[in-house]
């Protein structure tokens, strides 16, 4: 049985960093700029199609969604309202609200309010004070779980808390909301993926969930809700924080991508690197599907705005069933229009501006989060799991091999004579504009950290030459294409081998930005091309009740 002196601690708010909550060393047009930043867009889509009952299912799920995003506020920060109710100035308060917190997420996580120091790199999950050598001295059996804080008793020794205690109150109500939604459910497999997903806030066991989410195939409406990612966890990547998407589906968009399903088994065979690092069978029951969205709460809406979603995580549901991937295709244009094309006709030779295309961009997107499914969960010389061995440099390493092989496998489905030359050369110029898009996210951020990798090995290879006098950069199709598979190898053969010291040692040397590229990314935002897009969302948005 657990102290009962650990409920005194689980309710306060994790971080206590505040003194003086005034702007840092911004004035407040500075700040209105950052803010401005981040083009404000509505998140809305046609519900046309929608029984009565499914429409009257979003408000409940978009409350549950709220509960979450209330949840992520203190893994990320602490108390929101006291934070929000100290600064007085509207600009910072927003800018707040869009990073949930005082840090800028996009700037390598620096603090802009007054009197907060750094960001915990555990965030709330851990106590702000606590050592990593006292956290691997702390004797528990869930500790590296994804579902427990680390608290200090009143002795000041550590203790694991499961999420269904710390957040019991919290999980109930979104049980409740879950299971009235899943009462006004048609469709058999999301009726059954509600209730269970509502039984596993309750207990912190979310595979049976995540089974019955991979189940669904003919749903109109989508629900990601719960602690599902770890990037939040920045300490050691163990801890998941509180998300939630509503999602609409696009039925035709949808059936496009059927015909990539049935070709994972081959195209992770056809990996460029040896037998034992392909071994494992990623799951056929895998799912392509295109959504828009329509309400992000929570983690997925701090900061960046997640355009595709790959998941469950569970390894154990991607060997038995694989995973289903989203795209988010309002939000993903939306991107695409009002920040990769603007960069794209700054940075990229004119001569090559052709093959940005919205479709290679979707594609991308899509083939990254694919190939998060291939490759192998467990080492080849029994260091554990690759996320246990790769520890907090897992994400990093995990994203830029969804990058590559994505990538990889667009050239490979080009040779099966699913997409033409053309396509991969569009694929390629487009990756290219996404580097800048993506490394303005600076160091903090793990898919910004994976797009300086990629941009410095491909710089190394040749695979790009920059123009002086014009300032662009230029693809050089061949060597791109070898650059590609040599560091998909790479990536493969660190994960496989849980070689922390090797991936260590490539993103010392690759995974930050230098100055040459500094000054590029400087152009970028001089030209005042927003850093990302901010969401109007809501039930009256959508002309709901």
């Amino acid at each position: 049985m657990r102290p009962l002196t650990v409920l005194i601690f689980i309710g306060i708010g994790c971080l206590s960093l505040i003194a003086s909550c005034t702007p840092q060393k911004e004035t407040r047009s500075d700040m209105q700029k950052k803010v401005n930043d981040f083009v404000e867009v509505e998140l809305t889509t046609d519900l046309s199609h929608l029984s009565e009952n499914e429409k009257q299912m979003l408000p409940l799920l978009i409350e549950a969604a709220r509960i979450m995003d209330h949840i992520f506020w203190t893994q990320a920060y602490g108390d929101k309202d006291v934070l929000l109710s100290s600064v007085k100035d509207e600009a910072t308060r927003a800018f707040i609200e869009i990073n949930y917190g005082p840090w800028e997420r996009l700037n390598n996580n620096q603090p802009f309010v007054e009197g907060v120091g750094p960001k915990p790199a555990g965030s709330g999950f851990y106590p702000a004070d606590m050592t990593t050598e006292e956290f691997e001295a702390f004797e528990s059996d869930d500790k590296r779980s994804l579902y427990t804080l680390i608290r200090r008793n009143a002795d000041g020794s550590l203790v694991s808390v499961p999420y269904s205690v710390a957040y019991r109150e919290q999980h109930k109500a979104a049980a409740l909301l879950l299971r009235q939604a899943a009462e006004l459910a048609a469709y058999q497999p999301l009726q059954d993926y509600l209730n269970l997903r509502a039984e596993a806030l309750l207990t912190d066991d979310y595979l049976a969930s995540d089974m019955a989410w991979m189940d669904m195939r003919e749903n109109n409406i989508d629900f990601v809700v719960g602690p599902i990612e770890n990037y939040e966890d920045a300490l050691f990547n163990y801890k998941a924080a509180h998300e939630a998407y509503l999602l609409i589906k696009d039925m035709e968009w949808s059936q496009r991508l059927d015909r990539f399903t049935a070709l994972l088994p081959d195209l992770q065979q056809g990996l460029p690197v040896d037998d034992a690092y392909k071994a494992e069978v990623p799951g056929s029951d895998s799912d392509m599907g295109v959504y828009d969205a329509i309400y992000y709460a929570g983690d997925c809406n701090a900061g960046s705005k997640t355009i595709a979603i790959n998941l469950p995580n569970d390894p154990i549901v991607h060997i038995e069933k694989g995973s289903r991937k989203l795209q988010l295709k309002n939000a993903m244009r939306y991107k695409f229009d009002k920040i990769l094309v603007p960069i794209s006709e700054l940075l990229i030779d004119a001569a090559q501006q052709e093959h940005i295309t919205f479709d290679a961009f979707f594609e991308n997107t899509m083939f990254h989060e694919v190939a998060h499914g291939l490759g192998i969960k467990n080492t080849i010389n029994d260091r554990g799991t690759v996320r246990d061995a790769h520890k907090e440099l897992y994400s990093s390493i995990e994203e830029n091999k969804a990058d590559i092989l994505g990538l990889y496998m667009v050239g490979q489905l080009v040779e099966m004579g699913e997409l033409s030359e053309k396509d991969l050369m569009d694929n390629y110029v487009t990756f290219m504009a996404g580097i800048f898009r993506s490394v303005r996210f600076g160091a903090a951020s793990a898919h910004g950290k994976s797009n300086m990798l990629s941009f410095y090995f491909f710089e190394q290879e040749g695979a790009f030459s920059r123009d002086a006098e014009t300032e662009t950069y230029k693809v050089d199709f061949e060597r791109m294409k070898a650059a590609i598979n040599q560091l998909a190898e790479k990536t493969l053969t660190l994960q496989g081998n849980g070689d922390y010291e090797g991936a260590k040692a490539l993103l010392a040397e690759m995974g930050f930005t230098r100055e040459a590229l500094q000054s590029d990314l400087d152009r970028i935002n001089q030209s005042g091309i927003p850093v990302d897009i901010r969401f109007k969302q809501g039930p009256d948005l959508l002309g709901l009740q």
